[in-house]
């Protein structure tokens, strides 16, 4: 397969853009995507603290390519819907943020995508839907995780049913998006955020990707218990060390 089929990458210091280009398909999901995906985070230099994802040609992700889709046996289903997760946890548990900004097309598996990321944002072009139960199918990228644990099962059991389409003001509302912006000014918004938290001290950040979903997912206890864990090793870093410092003499911190 050659490299760069479907997807143009670009590294500016700490900040990384991941672009989607298969424009003839609306950026549809296919494995050759993903595994470009893959092959882009798995080769980021250490120094990338932030990417910003998105699509070219009005659309973010129109979800699978059912022009690529295939029979497969239930044991080679399996395979590939867990491959799927296995980029979609590198994209949210990688260590790495990542800001989304979102046009056109987030449906199906360009959803599950989107709610990977860390941050994302909604131009009025947006439309988030579901649509695999009205097409005979079922979620597999990591939906009724990522997206069932923003909307909660119900909403999403309505939304799969009726293939139901939510546009950005609706995705702000219901947390599938973070911020609501203008057309044209998805891309400039991703750009001043992702400097931003790149300037954030890297274990902070590192530690807001990796334990804070986690710790949604456990029992209140062990979730406080590892909040005290993660906020122990987080401040022996000099970089805590200088935002206390920073904060005393009312200047901005220099992290690392």
């Amino acid at each position: 397969m050659s490299t760069k089929q479907y997807t143009e990458g670009r590294i500016d210091g700490q900040i990384a853009e991941l672009e989607l280009i298969r424009v003839e398909k609306r950026n549809a999901m296919s494995d050759g995507l993903m595994a470009e995906i893959e092959a882009f985070y798995a080769g980021l230099p250490a120094d990338v603290r932030v990417i910003i994802l998105h699509g070219r040609g009005g659309h973010f992700c129109s979800g699978l390519d059912l022009a690529e889709h295939v029979s497969r046996s239930a044991e080679a289903g399996v395979h590939h819907s867990r491959n799927w997760h296995r980029v979609m946890d590198l994209i949210q548990l990688g260590g790495k943020v990542t800001v989304s900004a979102m046009t056109g097309a987030v449906i199906g598996g360009g959803l599950e995508l989107a709610t990977a990321t860390h941050v994302r944002i909604a131009e009025p072009s947006v439309i988030f839907q579901l649509p695999e139960g009205r097409r005979g199918i079922f979620v597999g990228g990591g939906a009724t995780v990522r997206v069932g644990r923003i909307l909660g099962a119900d909403r999403m059991v309505e939304m799969m049913l009726t293939g139901r389409k939510y546009g950005a003001e609706e995705g702000l509302r219901l947390g599938l998006a973070h911020y609501s912006v203008g057309e044209g000014e998805a891309l400039p918004l991703a750009r001043e955020l992702a400097a931003k938290i790149a300037e954030n001290a890297p274990m902070s950040n590192y530690f807001m990707v990796q334990a804070l979903t986690r710790i949604a997912d456990m029992p209140r206890a062990e979730g406080l218990f590892t909040e005290s864990l993660a906020a122990a090793l987080v401040q022996t870093t000099p970089d805590a060390e200088e935002g206390l410092k920073a904060f005393l003499e009312k200047r901005m911190p220099k992290f690392r």
